[in-house]
């Protein structure tokens, strides 16, 4: 019996496979970028770029002024890419092997750079990654640990052999903000520990004149202890249609006549707006009246039904049943059409697998190879090598150029100034762990409580108890140790809640202490803690910070450690993005294991929030009896500070 032949919703187009020549500047080898660095005439900063891709950081570079003379990469066809924008060398090596980190380090040696960049490979960081992954570690497709979670270590190992004045690292949010906040609390100490200052944010690409919400992790190091100061947020948004409404229409599975080399025609208007001139730059003769790469894939009938009926605002749960391929309830936002008068959602590598996140405003169909390329700020002149799908891969992966552009300028501007840094995250954290080592009658007691358990329902029933009140319930609520304990001696605690007003919150208390007895294994994880009714992100927090063996340092951000970090670094945490920016903040203060130095991180967060609850309080703050008065924006602003200085 004949297998049937498979059937397809559309007509299969083949696309253009595009091959990209290299730039007039190329090299071959390792020696002879060497040679080429050494005669160079136009003597701008060099910069290399490391986990390249199709080169988005390396674009940014050189428009900040940089000439990036090496990018490496283990992908071939991005790499016919970026070779086809940069001079020097494009380098295929894999740097998870310590061979290959040998020889970039080596020849990196050899080159005088100014700026080590690069973003190693972000799918294990990414929510949307670590779910892949966990399903195909589930399937047996494929190890448990990931090798690409260790490249960040390769990166860094080149540094500290390099020691370049200045180190541009990216990655995603959740790199930096995630539950374990080892890898990014290990990459600044152990970057200060080789005599860098260690700048950490989170920018938001929309911010920053790309048309697009998008959330990147940038870290800066620079040497000799030299201060920065990130870009400032544009006053306006750059939308969607400002970046790609002056480009022709054109349907679903449209190909240009003559394949990769095939265009459509494009007339400039007099009113292009900043963001269009911008990516019509560099584009020479007849190829200044032509768009290239304005295609994408073909549109299904039922697609076309669904699109058609879609307006910006539609979710996918409001489509006909009908037409529904996906179930609602998982796949809520599986079509998106995009909005002329807002930014994109975020252009991920996702695009290289379906359009369906990204809907033309207007059109019925998903975005073109050029649109895509435009909402990540990448000129019109940029081609990117293979088919349309590894374009849009290679898109989708790629750090925004207009983003890179405004760090890496900041980066020349920071060296040239050449200001101090602030003191260092080791410092204040060693501050904080010795200040919280030392201090007796602890304002928060379960800090110190000798199980999860204890510490949990220490918070639960006296955070922000008077001290009176901390003394004479503490000593019982330490004592039960285990939530069966507690149930077992409900009317002893009754009675220290009654005595202390606050009978109302043992009925939580006795809530969680009966769930975790019906499920042990939930008291041995941060997660597992968190399942239970009543106990949320920072009640579970206090528990992992007393118990050790219940995962990593915990980052506790509540009113509390925001007020601290505010104050510290001189921010405005808790009215501007608490969960992520006020998240980072906290971290930075809780120091990181380097070659020199332990990972103390629980302690110090430990401390931080003692600080909180017994100096740094919301009104009238004891400056003078902190450990941080003299390294604290605020306090240094304050007549106790100076007088301590």
């Amino acid at each position: 019996m004949k297998d049937s032949p498979r059937t397809y919703g559309v007509e299969l187009v083949r696309g253009p496979f595009v091959s990209i020549p290299t730039h007039p500047d190329t090299v071959d080898s390792p020696a002879d970028l060497v040679k080429f660095v050494s005669s160079r005439e136009k003597q701008r900063p060099l910069a290399v770029d490391l986990f390249c891709g199709a080169g988005g950081l390396s674009v940014g570079l050189t428009d900040a002024g940089y000439d990036v003379v090496l990018g490496v990469d283990s992908d071939p066809v991005a790499l016919e890419t970026y070779a086809g924008l940069h001079p020097g060398l494009a380098l295929c090596r894999d740097l998870g092997t310590p061979k290959a980190v040998d020889e970039v380090a080596d020849l990196i040696s050899e080159l005088n750079v100014q700026v080590v960049a690069g973003g190693p490979p972000c799918q294990p960081f990414s929510k949307a990654g670590a779910s892949k992954i966990r399903s195909l570690v589930q399937t047996g497709i494929r190890p448990e640990h990931d090798e690409r979670r260790d490249l960040w270590e390769a990166f860094l190992e080149v540094v500290q052999r390099v020691q370049p004045p200045a180190v541009l690292f990216e990655n995603v949010p959740d790199m930096a903000i995630a539950e374990d906040t080892t890898i990014v609390r290990r990459l600044v100490a152990e970057l200060e520990a080789d005599g860098y200052a260690v700048h950490t944010v989170l920018l938001h690409a929309y911010e920053h004149g790309v048309p697009q919400f998008r959330q990147r992790f940038f870290l800066v190091a620079l040497a000799a202890g030299i201060g920065f100061s990130w870009p400032a947020p544009r006053p306006t948004q750059v939308t969607v249609g400002d970046a790609i409404r002056d480009l022709p229409p054109v349907e679903g599975g449209w190909r240009p006549p003559n394949g990769a080399v095939g265009f459509l025609p494009y007339e400039a208007t007099p009113e292009a707006n900043t963001f269009v001139r911008r990516a019509r730059q560099g584009l020479r003769g007849a190829n200044g009246s032509r768009i290239y790469d304005h295609i994408t894939r073909p549109v299904r009938n039922d697609d076309r039904m669904i699109f058609e009926s879609m307006n910006a605002s539609t979710l996918y749960s409001e489509i006909d049943e009908s037409l529904k391929r996906y179930r609602d309830d998982i796949f809520d936002d599986k079509y998106k059409r995009l909005s002329w008068d807002k930014p994109s959602r975020s252009i991920t590598a996702h695009i290289a697998r379906d359009g369906y996140w990204y809907i033309h405003p207007d059109q019925t169909r998903t975005l073109t190879v050029r649109e895509a390329a435009r909402l990540q700020t990448f000129p019109d002149h940029v081609r990117f090598a293979g088919p349309p799908t590894a374009a849009f891969r290679q898109i989708g992966n790629a750090v925004p150029p207009l983003l890179a552009e405004r760090v890496a300028g900041r980066i020349r501007q920071a060296l040239h100034d050449s200001e101090p840094n602030r003191p260092s995250t080791a410092t204040l954290s060693r501050l904080i762990a010795s200040w919280f080592d030392e201090k007796t009658n602890l304002a928060m007691p379960w800090l110190e409580a000798p199980t999860a358990w204890s510490a949990l329902q220490g918070y639960l029933l006296l955070d922000r108890a008077q001290d009176d009140a901390l003394g004479r319930a503490w000593p019982v609520i330490e004592k039960l140790d285990r939530p069966s304990l507690t149930i077992e001696s409900t009317e002893e605690l009754v009675g220290v809640a009654e005595r202390i007003g606050r009978r109302k919150r043992v009925d939580r208390i006795l809530e969680a202490a009966n769930w975790y007895t019906q499920n042990p294994d939930t008291l041995t994880t941060y997660k597992g803690l968190r399942s239970a009714p009543n106990v949320g992100a920072v009640t579970a927090g206090m528990a992992t910070l007393a118990d050790i063996t219940t995962g990593p340092p915990p980052v506790v951000v509540n009113r509390a450690s925001l007020r601290v970090a505010s104050r510290v670094f001189g921010l405005s945490l808790q009215q501007r993005r608490p969960g992520t920016d006020g998240r980072l903040a906290i971290t930075r203060l809780l120091g990181g294991p380097s070659g020199t130095q332990s990972d103390d991180a629980r302690t110090v967060m430990a401390g931080v929030l003692e600080l909180a609850a017994s100096l740094c309080g919301t009104e009238d703050p004891l400056c003078q009896r902190c450990p941080l008065a003299t390294l604290c924006d605020t306090a240094i602003d304050s007549d106790v500070a100076i007088a301590l200085g």
